[in-house]
């Protein structure tokens, strides 16, 4: 189990990593609008991509 969740992270920092690579200056441009929006936009986006992020896990445990 630990070793999946490290490699989880891993993917992660690889995805990030590859967006701040490919593409900075949309992504900065993305990071300043998501500074003006309020918290609890934020949060709901937080809800949203971590249910999305849960149902595709158990989809492809199937």
């Amino acid at each position: 189990m630990a070793h999946a969740l490290l490699q989880a992270l891993c993917l992660v920092a690889v995805l990030e990593g590859l967006f701040l690579f490919a593409a900075p200056g949309p992504w900065r441009r993305t990071m300043e609008q998501l500074l003006l929006k309020p918290d609890a936009t934020l949060r709901r986006l937080g809800a949203l991509v971590l249910v999305a992020g849960i149902v595709s896990l158990w989809w492809l445990r199937l």
